[in-house]
């Protein structure tokens, strides 16, 4: 990902400086096992950590990989040249680049599955917040984008707190999947390598070991891992979507925060774009792009094939670089948000009672009018309001008909905002506990 939409500490995870210390920790490990099991000579395993406290030189690796064409070759070799030919005798023994590459891989997604929960816990604090602080903002709810019946802004924040929370589990449960290693050789069978190798460097590396890999880790796992990533991508457009839609000028029931110096656009001086919300809006459509080539490559041939890996270098980073800095900049939005409940109210209002109508229809029929019959009377007031501009209330009151089943004081009564409100307290202990 470019800088714009990266943060630091996701991208380090993905640097070449990082992948050749996870590589280089991989084979020394592995060493040590290889030791312990007196396939190899002690005083050589201890001789690979000699480069512990070495910079590799990436420069180096690279021109040595345009000879070889190999970049796991070109790296061992450059091992060799800091610790010495005789002391990196046995270094890669009986694996194969798989087991470094695999292995590697799942260290770094699990890393960044790391930074992405702590993320998304941040956001479902900010989420929380902004819902207890407007739990009892009344505002117009809509279906089809129109006036629908009242609920509150602390409602539209819980159930957006309990779609991230969804999120948070299936990131859990993502990163427990994919946190496996493999060192297991050519095919998969620990013919020329101890399985008990694999057990040690999965160990140290916080993995756990593969059940069975054909020399590849399956890819069902990595799948699964950018499909969450996906999912939880398209929560952040679901909420991104709503605060646009707030902000629009017909609306306005809230806006990003808008700081002191900041432009709206290059032509008009009195625009106020909800440009950051918008950018998570595509910032979710890059994450989302990742996900077939993921399910794409679980069907590889054979026991393995390297149709995968060209889609994992690049999907690897630019998934979590770019997944992490929208949920950090989701969290921003909905710390700063600027709410507005008397606009909130007065779209409400908009026309004047008119959200009561089920309230009315619902009295009609306990008041023993058809259902048939108390939908078309509701209907025809409410049209008058939608039409003519008229109070749902008073057109009411003026029915005949209306009035035959109700009294003015039940009318009246059906009006009552609190009655929307009611169940407020019930839902957020279930979103919130109690």
């Amino acid at each position: 990902m470019i800088p714009r939409y990266s943060r630091p500490e996701m991208v380090n995870i993905w640097s070449p400086e990082t992948k050749f210390r996870i590589w280089f920790e991989i084979e020394a490990h592995a060493c040590d096992a290889q030791a312990d099991l007196g396939v190899i000579p002690k005083a050589n395993a201890e001789a690979v950590w000699k480069a512990q406290d070495v910079e590799f030189d990436v420069a180096r690796i690279d021109e040595i990989e345009a000879v070889t064409k190999h970049d796991v070759i070109a790296f061992l070799t450059h091992l060799a040249e800091i610790i010495g030919n005789d002391e990196a005798r046995f270094v890669h023994q009986g694996m194969t680049s798989s087991d470094v590459l695999d292995t590697t891989f799942n260290v770094q997604l699990a890393r960044a599955a790391d930074i992405l929960i702590a993320d998304v816990e941040g956001l479902l604090a900010a989420l929380k917040r902004r819902a207890l602080e407007h739990k009892d903002t009344v505002r117009i709810g809509r279906s089809h984008g129109i006036h629908a019946e009242p609920t509150t802004m602390g409602l539209t924040f819980a159930r957006f707190y309990a779609e991230m929370d969804r999120n948070l589990a299936r990131l859990r449960t993502a990163r427990d999947e994919i946190a496996t290693g493999a060192i297991s050789g050519a095919v998969g069978t620990f013919a020329n390598i101890d399985p008990a190798v694999e057990e040690h460097v999965c160990a140290k590396m916080g993995l756990t070991p593969e059940p069975i890999s054909t020399q590849v880790i399956p890819r069902d796992r990595h799948a699964a891992f950018f499909a969450t990533l996906g999912v939880v991508a398209s929560s952040v457009e679901n909420i991104a979507t709503e605060i646009r839609h707030m902000q629009r000028t017909e609306v306005l029931e809230a806006e990003e925060f808008f700081s002191k110096g900041q432009k709206g656009s290059s032509a008009m001086p009195h625009k106020r774009n909800p440009v950051l919300t918008e950018n998570l809006t595509g910032l979710a459509r890059l994450v989302r792009g990742m996900v077939i080539p993921a399910l794409e490559n679980v069907a590889l041939w054979h026991e393995r094939d390297i149709s995968h890996s060209s889609v994992e270098r690049n999907i690897g980073p630019d998934a979590t670089v770019t997944l992490d800095f929208a949920l950090s900049r989701l969290t921003g939005v909905i710390d700063k948000l600027v709410v507005y409940p008397e606009t909130m109210l007065a779209n409400m209002n908009k026309f004047r009672g008119l959200v009561m109508s089920q309230r009315v229809l619902l009295a009609l029929t306990q008041a023993g009018v058809s259902r048939e019959d108390a939908y078309r009377l509701v209907q025809r007031n409410a049209m008058k309001v939608w039409e003519q501009g008229k109070d749902f209330k008073e057109e009411l009151l003026g029915d005949d008909e209306v009035r035959a089943a109700l009294s003015e004081q039940e009318i009246e009564e059906k009006f009552d905002l609190g009655y929307h409100t009611k169940h407020v307290d019930t839902i957020f202990a279930r979103v919130f506990g109690a």
